[in-house]
């Protein structure tokens, strides 16, 4: 097993945080859940085999499967996806907001979508796929990603409206998930609260309101890492939750686990992946 990860050059690195590619990974479970970060991700499957996306928890027999190339949107609740023995796969994870500029239209029609990538960018997206099947190198296979990536930067035809607005408040509330709130922001940029919301969920594909959630349990995630013994009371404290109910309601929304169950089933390196019962 091999995993790669690529900061993409200046433009692309805008709206992209990182590429990965990963070759022969095989693990030791059948199905886990994807826990929901506030973004978009692109990708492509290097095998033949389609991926299993499971429309619930406890499901097994019904699930929807994507062959050779997706986009997931942006989501409020964690997805269950199927694994696969000696799996290799390469994308892309976009920062918040990122991929609006290379889908061609709103980043909130694909929200709490999984779509194929021709249904998005048509059929010629998967001449991509076989330079990237053809490529040898992780090295070679990222400057074709890249190149993909500024081919659809340089095609995208809907500018954003109040982009450096919208851009600032996702500062803010990354910076601040727990402390910023929508009124405070809209109020500082000179919006209704009303517009926006319509003018955040456009690129992003969510409220600010579920965005700040989000991010707030994300921070949850990111502190436990770093802990050598947790104490889940003042984890929620320290990272903006003023009640145990409200930090223990959003943590099984978000992964639909406990979060006493979380540090077992979690995947080492990998926050946002943990092992289905």
């Amino acid at each position: 097993m091999s995993i790669y990860r690529h900061i993409p050059a200046p433009p692309l690195n805008q709206y992209v945080d990182f590429c990965w590619y990963f070759v022969d990974l095989s693990p030791d479970h059948d199905r886990e859940h994807v826990l929901p970060n506030g973004t978009f991700e692109l990708i492509v499957n290097l095998q033949e085999t389609p991926r299993k996306l499971f429309h619930g928890a406890d499901s097994t027999d019904d699930y929807d499967a994507f062959e050779r190339g997706w986009i997931s949107g942006a989501h409020s609740k964690f997805l269950v996806i199927g694994t696969l023995p000696q799996s290799s796969m390469i994308g892309v994870h976009f920062k918040p907001g990122g991929a609006a500029a290379f889908l061609g239209m709103p980043a909130d029609e694909l929200a709490s979508q999984v779509v194929e990538l021709d249904a998005v960018w048509g059929n010629s997206v998967w001449d991509w796929r076989d330079q990237l099947l053809a490529a040898r190198t992780p090295d070679s296979k990222f400057r074709i990603l890249e190149r993909l990536l500024s081919h659809r930067l340089a095609q995208r035809k809907l500018r954003q409206r109040h982009g450096h607005a919208v851009a600032w408040a996702l500062d803010q509330y990354m910076a601040e998930p727990d402390l910023q709130t929508i009124t405070s922001v809209s109020s500082r940029l000179g919006f209704s609260h009303k517009h926006f919301i319509d003018l955040f969920r456009r690129p992003t594909g969510l409220s600010p309101k579920v965005f700040c959630r989000i991010r707030r349990f994300q921070k949850v995630l990111r502190e436990v890492q770093t802990r050598a013994e947790i104490n889940w009371a003042d984890v929620a404290c320290s990272c903006g939750y003023f009640d145990q109910s409200h930090f223990v309601h959003d943590f099984n929304k978000f992964s639909g686990l406990k979060p006493s169950a979380y540090l077992s089933r979690c995947l080492e390196g990998e926050p946002n992946f943990v092992r289905a019962a």
